[in-house]
């Protein structure tokens, strides 16, 4: 019996993935380590000139008096939580209903600290202005994920984020910056990571994403603000012996990508325009604000596995390698662009999208007449 080929093993082997920067490998670690001297000492315990010198740059470029590397965003967002709480005297964190904290960190927040959500919003938009105002009980801390990567990298408008951060500092709320996508989002409100940061009393950052590195984050504020988080990183375990690898990689993809965002950003919007022209297709946003958005589809999640399996196959273009099933509405995936969609030839990108309306018009499996 012939083996059926996955979606997953399909977009791996397609000559043209379109999503992110390329497979995550060791690859990775040893390009960035080509820049480094064989002699460069290693961090030992968060401290020594290699990690000193980075945690220095990235506070100048947030804005910020200084910046503490993590090894982990979740360690580093659940510590500036609890310190922002402890601090107020007050165990309640006001964000949206679909922050990584509530749906992908097992209580973390909750269970270890002993920190209570106050979910703000619905599920279908960001965070704005009215929903602070409506607010019943007292918070220690607002955060704001930038963008709302669960709707498709929503964002509010930077007036309204200005107009959250006056609410805020009127009143004593503590405003923290959930900033793992903040350079992706920079093109889209035409700031810098220093204006957008002014707003908010703590900064984190990851490495990862739109970066490519390794892991880790960066956690910035005040000097006191942080000289307590690397407090807490102890007590969390965070201060491995070295974490120079992460550091490492941190600088070199951020040195080769930070300049490209824009360029991440508008393509990002010609592949949006190239979704929503196809049958049963749209996208959230229509227009992306950032290189990220999600692709909703009325077929259900094994017809649109298979389809887009086929396009792989035929076209050579990976276009997804998951679907996400939503239930009678039907299915989604997201999507992310960096170095890759870039290099696909657009004859071929048009092809794949061309076969792809036809195939949702149709049905999986079908060949267009020549």
């Amino acid at each position: 019996m012939e083996k059926t080929t996955t979606l997953i093993q399909a977009y791996n082997q397609a000559s043209y993935p379109l999503i992110g920067h390329g497979r995550r490998n060791v690859q990775v670690l040893k390009e960035a380590l080509g820049q480094w001297d064989d002699e460069q000492d290693s961090d030992m315990y968060g401290k020594g000139v290699l990690i000193e010198n980075f945690e220095e740059r990235m506070a100048s470029l947030l804005g910020k008096e200084s910046a503490v590397f993590f090894p982990s965003g979740t360690m580093a967002q659940q510590i500036a939580l609890r310190i922002w709480c402890d601090e107020k005297g007050i165990k309640k964190v006001g964000y949206h209903p679909l922050s990584h904290l509530e749906i992908h960190e097992k209580d973390g927040m909750k269970e270890l600290h002993h920190l209570e959500s106050v979910l703000l919003a619905d599920e279908e938009r960001p965070v704005l202005l009215k929903d602070l105002l409506d607010l019943k009980e007292d918070i220690a801390c607002l955060l704001l994920e930038l963008p709302q990567r669960e709707i498709g990298g929503q964002l509010p408008e930077f007036a309204e984020l200005e107009a959250m951060s006056a609410f805020c500092r009127e009143r004593g709320i503590k405003l923290h910056l959930d900033g793992a996508r903040l350079f992706e989002i920079l093109p889209y409100y035409r700031k810098s990571a220093r204006e957008v940061c002014s707003l908010f009393d703590s900064v984190y950052i990851s490495f990862y994403k739109g970066i490519g590195g390794i892991a880790g984050a960066v956690l910035a504020g005040a000097r006191d603000f942080t000289e307590e988080s690397k407090t807490w990183k102890r007590r969390h375990g965070g201060d491995l012996i070295s974490l120079y690898p992460y550091i490492i990689a941190a600088d070199y993809y951020m040195e080769r990508r930070l300049p490209h965002m824009e360029k991440y950003y508008r393509e990002a919007q010609e592949l949006a325009e190239l979704y929503n022209g196809c049958h049963r297709m749209k996208t959230i946003p229509e227009v992306p604000v950032s290189n990220m958005f999600h692709v909703h589809s009325t077929a259900k999640k094994e017809q649109l596995e298979l389809i887009l399996t086929d396009i792989a196959i035929e076209t050579g273009i990976g276009l997804s390698q998951s679907v996400r099933d939503r239930g009678d509405d039907g299915s989604y995936f997201e999507v992310n662009i960096g170095d890759r969609y870039g290099v696909a030839p657009k004859e071929s990108v048009v092809k794949a999208f061309r076969l792809l309306d036809y195939k949702l018009r149709l049905g999986a499996g079908k060949t267009p007449a020549k």
